[in-house]
């Protein structure tokens, strides 16, 4: 498969309770007109971003019983889902996140536990 625009996220996993968010562009101006260099946004403690891709959550822990011991070992992991999904709005704290450049793009790599709040388009 060729990696093209439409598809070069396709090919990534996120890990766990982790989200890819791809970083809202700033305003290099404040509401009264100063305009702010680069570097004062960047230094901000809460990012603003859309959400790209999500983990598959928390795992569970499998139970075990004294009858599954004998049946074999199953490779199925149960996940807890995230309550983020695909195309929301993500509030969070840049110090949890880590920042990667992929194809030239920036995002960040976030655990739910940093994100302070999500705003969705449709209904809840």
């Amino acid at each position: 498969m060729k990696l093209t625009a439409d598809n070069k996220l396709k090919k990534i996993i996120v890990v766990g309770d982790r989200v890819l968010i791809k970083p809202k562009k700033q305003n290099d101006k404040t509401a009264s007109g100063l305009y702010l260099p680069p570097g004062v946004q960047e230094k901000e403690k809460i990012q603003s971003g859309y959400i790209i891709k999500v983990g598959p959550g928390y795992p569970l822990p499998t139970p075990v019983d004294e009858e599954d011991m004998w049946k074999g070992k199953e490779d199925i992991v149960k996940y807890l889902p995230l309550q983020a999904h695909e195309g929301d709005l993500a509030i969070f704290l840049q110090k949890g996140a880590v920042e990667v450049i992929y194809e030239n793009e920036r995002y960040f790599i976030v655990p739910q536990s940093s994100i302070l709040m999500l705003e969705r388009e449709e209904d809840l």
